[in-house]
């Protein structure tokens, strides 16, 4: 390599940063939605705790998408 990114590097690199900031911001959400639900249950109310699995279950595919095109963005910036 000579010390230069591409055009084509600096997107990839761009759109990997903000799908991380985004993973960070929607496991941050998860784990207070974690301790709220965690703390609901403790309390007795025990209707909060399935609607928080299914609202995690959905955060948790969001950040595995996430993750997925990070993969699919790098690898094309390898070859670009």
């Amino acid at each position: 390599m000579n010390g230069r990114s591409s055009p084509e590097q600096k997107r990839g690199l761009v759109a990997i940063d903000g799908a991380l900031a985004l993973i960070v911001v929607l496991l941050v959400i998860q784990i207070w939605l974690l301790s709220a639900t965690l703390e609901g249950f403790l309390a007795g109310h025990v209707g909060v705790v399935l609607p928080a699995a299914i609202f995690s279950g959905l955060l948790f595919l969001c950040c595995l998408a996430l993750n997925l095109f990070i993969d699919r963005v790098d690898q094309d910036s390898r070859r670009g």
